[in-house]
């Protein structure tokens, strides 16, 4: 089994704006994220532990801005974390093992598949295509990949 870790080479390697929100909470200006359009099949991952985080095939466009998905790839690899800053009450959403901030999930998703957005920062993710996925240990997770 994978071993999903943060560390300091992982957080040095970040760039400004991936540390900002990963680390400090931030949250990229929406229609901005890399990772906003992309249709390819594959997972995202945390990109400072590596940890399988959502599914393409659980991506969906909500036209909120950033990359939604309708539930994560596996519960353990997510922590969601009551969040009381600018004047309102949300659920933030955190890898487990990286402890990244990824963004905040919402009751307002596709009532068809379960109701929710999880509401992503492209900053937060790495993209790994399903060619790539058995080469870089994710094998495991090919089943909850499917063609789009």
């Amino acid at each position: 089994m994978k071993s999903y870790t943060k560390s300091a080479e992982a957080i040095a390697a970040l760039s400004d704006e991936q540390f900002r929100v990963t680390q400090q909470n931030g949250t990229e200006r929406p229609g901005t994220g890399e990772l906003l359009g992309n249709k390819e099949p594959g997972i995202y991952v945390d990109l400072v532990s590596g940890e399988p985080l959502f599914a393409s095939s659980d991506k969906y466009e909500s036209g909120c801005g950033w990359p939604s998905f309708t539930k994560p790839i596996e519960d353990k690899h997510v922590n969601e974390v009551r969040d009381n800053t600018h004047s309102m009450t949300r659920t933030e959403v955190r890898s487990k093992h990286g402890d990244s901030h990824l963004g905040h999930v919402f009751p307002d998703g596709p009532a068809d598949r379960g109701g929710l957005r999880y509401c992503i920062n492209s900053a937060s993710l790495r993209f790994v295509h399903r060619d790539e996925m058995t080469a870089q240990g994710y094998g495991d997770y090919l089943n909850q990949v499917e063609d789009i």
